[in-house]
Formats: C-alpha cells, sequence, structure tokens
C-alpha cells in the first residue's frame, strides 16, 4: 500500500474517530456505555490501519478524559496486575483488547513524561510496561506456537505491534533481568499453579538464544541459567533436554552410581527452585519399575523426617508417585515430598483416606471439569490425586487465580493445613456424587440443590482440587451468606466458624458499621487486636490454628479498592526484631503494595514457604475484620496510646479516609 492510500484509507477512520470522540465527551454518565462501545469498535479499525498506531498514540490523553475507562476495570491505572494483561490480549473479545491496547498507550505516554496522570508516577508506568514486555517476549520474539497460529485474532497483528512499540519505546535493558527476578520472585512463594512460571522460563531461553539479548548482571544469568537447566536439564544425564525416550535409554545403561547421582540432582534441582521437570517424573518412575525404588528417597530430597514417614508407608507413597507423577504432572512429585515432611501421614485418617483416593472412580461432571481446564494429557483421576498431593504439600501454595473466590481458596488451604482428612472427605463427596453436604447451625446444605454463588462457570486458571470443589463450596458460601443477610451484622461472624471449622474464634470483631460502612469505635478494635494476637499483650500465647481474617485491600497509592478474605498464621519476631503478623492471602501472587509504604513481604524476612507478612502495625492497619477464641483476659502490657494513633494515621490516610 502506497503512502498516499494509506493516507486516504486512514483519513475517514479518524474523521469518523474524533465525531465518536465528541460524543463520548458530552454523553451523561448513563449514555457514555453506548458511545465507549462505538469508541472502541473505531479504534480496533485504527489499530489495523498500517498508521493507525502512530495516529492514535497522541490522542490517549483526550480518550481518557472523554470517560473511554469509566466504569471498566482500566479506570484505575494503579490497580491494574501486569501478569493479566497478555490473557487479556490474546483471548479476550475484540472491544475488551482494544481497551488494554489503549490502557497500555496510556503506560506508555506517562512513562515518556508526554501525559501527567495523578496516582500513576512515571516511574510506576514505566515497571509496569516493563513487566509486560517481559511476561510477553514470545509476542515480541515471534515464539508463537503453532496452536496460537491457528487460533490467531483479527487483532494478533495489531497487539504484536503494539508490544513492538512499546518495547522501542522503553528500551530492552532489564526487561529479561526483571523477568528472571519476577520468577524467582513468585516461585519463592511455592505456588501449586506454575504453568505461567514455566512459560515465562521458555521465553527467558528463547531471547537467551536470540540475538542482542543480554543481562546487565552475571548473577541475573546465572539465576536463569538454574530456572532453564531446572526445567529443562536438572542433571548430567538430561543436560542438553535429548528428550524423554533417550533419556530413559541413558538410564536403562547406566551403573548404580550414576543413578544416585541423578537422584540427588533432580532433589536438588526441585528443592531449589520449586519446580519439578517432566526428566523428574521420569526418573521417579523408572527407578520403581526396573526394582531400584531405594532411589525414590534420594530423589524426592527427604529429611529424616520424611524418610521416616515414607519408610512406614511406601507402598501408599509409591502408589501415589505411580498414579500422580508422570510427565505433564511432575509438581506432584514435589508436593508429595513436602506432604511426607509434614508428617501428616502419622495422621490415622489421612493413608486410608489417599487410599480411597486412589481407588475412586470420578463421575462423569468431575472428569468433564478437569478435561476442560488441564486437557487430556492426562486422565482426569491422574489430574486430581496430583492435585491433592500438591495442595496437601503446599497448603499455602493454592491461588484463586481470577476469580471471586478467595473464600473458597482461603477454606481449602486451612483445611489442606489444619484438618486434611476434613478436605479429603469433602472430596469424597464430591468425587462420587457431585455434591457436597454441609451443616449451617444445624441445617444441612445440599451444594447440588443450590443456586450458584460468586463462580458462575468452573474456575478453568485453578488447581484440580479447586476445579472440582470451588463450585460447591461457592454455592454454599453464597446460601450461608442468604441465611444470615437479615440480622444487620455482618454475616461472617456466623459464615466463617461453620464455614471454616470449629476452631475459628466465636469472638467477632469488625472496625465499620455494617449499615453505615462508618469506622466504629476503631481505637477499640485496634487495642483488641493487640490483646488477640500481639505476644507482648496476650501472654505470649502463639496462634493454635489459622485464623481468618478480613483486609482492605488498597492500591500502591493507598486508595481503598475492596474487602479481601485473608488467614492470619503466626505472629512473631523476625530475625530484625520486628514484631509481624505473618499471613496467607489466596492469591497466586502475595507481593503487593498497598500504599503508604506497606509492601507485603513473601521472602527476606522470617517467611515460611507461601506466607506473606507485615510489620504489626501495618498489617493492622489494613484489617477490618479478625475472630478470637474469647479465652483471653485483659493485657497486663497495656497497648501504647502512640502505636494505636500510628495505625488509625496509616488506615484513615487509606481505606479508611471517607468512613470516619
Amino acid at each position: 500500500m502506497t503512502a498516499h492510500l494509506q493516507e486516504e484509507t486512514l483519513n475517514p477512520i479518524l474523521r469518523s474517530f474524533d465525531h465518536v470522540l465528541s460524543q463520548l465527551s458530552s454523553a451523561s454518565p448513563a449514555g457514555k456505555a453506548t458511545y465507549q462501545g462505538r469508541m472502541l469498535d473505531t479504534i480496533k479499525r485504527l489499530l489495523k490501519h498500517p498508521d493507525g498506531l502512530a495516529a492514535l498514540e497522541p490522542r490517549i490523553a483526550e480518550l481518557e478524559q472523554a470517560g473511554i475507562f469509566d466504569g471498566t476495570d482500566w479506570a484505575v491505572p494503579s490497580s491494574l496486575v501486569p501478569g493479566m494483561v497478555g490473557n487479556t490480549l490474546r483471548m479476550a473479545e475484540p472491544r475488551t483488547v482494544v481497551l488494554e491496547c489503549i490502557s497500555l498507550l496510556r503506560f506508555l505516554s506517562v512513562a515518556q513524561g508526554a501525559q501527567s496522570r495523578p496516582g500513576l508516577p512515571t516511574d510506576h508506568a514505566r515497571h509496569f510496561l516493563a513487566q509486560v514486555l517481559a511476561m510477553n517476549l514470545d509476542r515480541i520474539l515471534g515464539a508463537h506456537h503453532e496452536a496460537a497460529r491457528v487460533k490467531a485474532g483479527e487483532l494478533d497483528h495489531a497487539v504484536d505491534a503494539l508490544l513492538k512499540h512499546i518495547l522501542a519505546s522503553v528500551g530492552t535493558e532489564g526487561i529479561l533481568g526483571q523477568l528472571v527476578d519476577e520468577v524467582w520472585r513468585v516461585l519463592r512463594q511455592r505456588p501449586i499453579q506454575v504453568d505461567h512460571v514455566k512459560s515465562m522460563i521458555l521465553q527467558i531461553a528463547l531471547a537467551m538464544n536470540g540475538d542482542g539479548q543480554s543481562f546487565s548482571a552475571s548473577d541475573t544469568r546465572l539465576g536463569a541459567d538454574r530456572l532453564i537447566s531446572a526445567l529443562f536439564g536438572p542433571t548430567e544425564m538430561c543436560r542438553e533436554d535429548p528428550g524423554l525416550p533417550a533419556y530413559l535409554d541413558r538410564l536403562a545403561a547406566a551403573d548404580t552410581g550414576s543413578l544416585q547421582a541423578e537422584a540427588s540432582g533432580m532433589a536438588r534441582a526441585m528443592h531449589d527452585t520449586g519446580l519439578v521437570s517432566d526428566y523428574h517424573a521420569a526418573f521417579l518412575r523408572f527407578v520403581m519399575e526396573s526394582g531400584q525404588s531405594h532411589l525414590v528417597s534420594d530423589a524426592l530430597g527427604l529429611s529424616s523426617t520424611g524418610l521416616d514417614s515414607f519408610r512406614c508407608y511406601q507402598a501408599l507413597v509409591q502408589q501415589l508417585i505411580h498414579v500422580a507423577v508422570r510427565p505433564g504432572c511432575a509438581q506432584a512429585a514435589l508436593g508429595i515430598a513436602l506432604m511426607l515432611e509434614r508428617g501428616i501421614l502419622y495422621s490415622p485418617p489421612i493413608a486410608p483416606s489417599l487410599w480411597r483416593l486412589l481407588g475412586s472412580r470420578l463421575t462423569a461432571a468431575c472428569e468433564a471439569s478437569l478435561t476442560s481446564a488441564f486437557g487430556s494429557e492426562a486422565t482426569p483421576h491422574q489430574r486430581l490425586v496430583a492435585g491433592v498431593m500438591m495442595l496437601l504439600g503446599q497448603p499455602l501454595g493454592i491461588g484463586q487465580g481470577n476469580n471471586p473466590t478467595c473464600q473458597s481458596a482461603r477454606a481449602l488451604s486451612m483445611w489442606a493445613l489444619n484438618d486434611p482428612d476434613y478436605l479429603l472427605w469433602l472430596l469424597a463427596q464430591v468425587s462420587s456424587n457431585d455434591r457436597i453436604i454441609m451443616h449451617f447451625e444445624g441445617q444441612p446444605l445440599d451444594s447440588a440443590l443450590l443456586p450458584a454463588g460468586l463462580a458462575l462457570h468452573t474456575p478453568l486458571d485453578a488447581d484440580p482440587v479447586s476445579v472440582v470443589l470451588v463450585p460447591h463450596l461457592d454455592r454454599i458460601y453464597a446460601e450461608m451468606g442468604r441465611l444470615v443477610a437479615g440480622r444487620g451484622e455482618d454475616p461472617h461472624r456466623w459464615i466463617n466458624p461453620e464455614l471454616h471449622g470449629w476452631w475459628v474464634g466465636r469472638d467477632f470483631h469488625i472496625a465499620v458499621d455494617i449499615t453505615t460502612g462508618k469506622l466504629t469505635a476503631y481505637d477499640q478494635f485496634i487495642r483488641d487486636f493487640h490483646v488477640a494476637y500481639h505476644p507482648l499483650h496476650n501472654g505470649n500465647e502463639p496462634v493454635i490454628h489459622p485464623q481468618p481474617a478480613g483486609i482492605a485491600v488498597t492500591d500502591s497509592q493507598g486508595t481503598f479498592l475492596g474487602w479481601h478474605a485473608i488467614s492470619i498464621i503466626r505472629v512473631a519476631l523476625d530475625q530484625s526484631g520486628v514484631m509481624r503478623v505473618y499471613f496467607f492471602n489466596p492469591n497466586n501472587d502475595s507481593g503487593q503494595d498497598w500504599g503508604h509504604g506497606i509492601v507485603v513481604s513473601t521472602q527476606g524476612n522470617g517467611e515460611r514457604l507461601g506466607e506473606a507478612s507485615l510489620p504489626f502495625e501495618q498489617f493492622a492497619s489494613r484489617l477490618y475484620i479478625f475472630h478470637d477464641d474469647g479465652l483471653k483476659v485483659a493485657s497486663e502490657v497495656p497497648v501504647d496510646e502512640a502505636q494505636i494513633a500510628t495505625i488509625r494515621d496509616l488506615a484513615l490516610n487509606s481505606w479508611a479516609r471517607e468512613r470516619q
């Protein structure tokens, strides 16, 4: 297309753009949605034009002022998550893809200083774009897989062009290094769901093999090599990623010393990164099938605790490996190792419950849900057993994905941590009868007879246990809410103990009035939280069972975003002498910036795998609901008024600003 012809085809689109922009700008709040749709359709035509991106970029500020983002998830840019951009660009319907593209251009405008936006500093915009680019390197490098090419949408070329334009504007410096750091940060939380992490590592490997891609620091290069080798070549015999058939041939010809070295190398790579290679799964199956099962414990990297558990339940563990650990489900090996280290098999109901799981036949509905979520590389039964192993080994690694089901994810985590035989009983109900029956204040609730809750569809971006259980748990949770809706108080006062278990404290504390949403007796709320959980004010009593709590989530500017369910795991001094609250956040990534210097830590401050933490006063400033067992007496050490004032000020300057 000649330059003259391009201009002729572009001008009508721009005239239409300007006309609809004027309508959008002058529309009433109620009428915005209509003109937003027309505007997005026009921008779609613009993006598909060879010169459209250059014409659109200088108009971004006008678009935002006209209200293109009003009433959408993109209205508050500081609350957007870089990790979600890629899926939106790949899988969303065209108008949503266009909206995401406009949002990226807005970030680019701020990053380059062409636009100033309150709540979106230049460095934050640049950091956001760097993360988006790092997580979508495959599109920038042209490394689309065949399925992506077959399913290419009408805007794919436009999106690729946009990402390359952003890369040219932001620069490549630090992108790969930032991606490596991001992968390590996520993996240190030991999430159950690691497919997106594996995808990022693949992109790192492709970029390192490409031209012109380098790291600014040697330690970053070393970190990248460790990640890549953990997936594609964790040991000497598979260092160059020869493929599973060739690797099995090498194992068959190996001597005892070489096999021992392989077992140790596999375990070292697994526990170092939290990733399990398909070669590791192949090795475990080979040594069991070849009569060398004495190497299994070495390949799992067991300590004396795990080794004792393995020896006591060797037949069960080997059957779990036989069913669950295979290429495509390799992460189950880490779950089994960590489950053995927890010693939960010594609890009398666990082993027979797992034998029941191994022998179960899933209903057609369960099989369909698991196949929809994970495909047919492994059978639904194998997927489910693998998922149970991962959850029992990593109870703080479960995430809700992009689903409104934090209550259900928290419940699964608490049961896996505190009451695993109950979790296995719930799973047996669903896998056999497609229902869960729970009781609320003596009344049976049958999930098969209840309407849908918050999750309108089976969660596909979740672990196998969540895929099977969450739809049922969500319906029961919603029904409990309906049953207490008229009581005039926050429903979690009654729901949390009934849903999660007897160990949830029956004394209930809330910082806001349920009818007005305003703060109520907030200083006393803070004081009560100290008496319930702070070791210096509760007689040094530890947290006995994980306790559900509610937080007011804020963005990096301290702006209130909504309420969120978490669980308090423990309260303790870190290595620097700072009293911290260690908690479980049922997101796939707990490291978050809640504004005003409150940045959630996931490592380096005494956190155990899967825990997040904050200094006590920072955590308290975002807390709005907690439970207490009611056994505490009045504190012998009064809570300092200055401490209460500090917490109050942090709250009033953020989520509670409009609640005084």
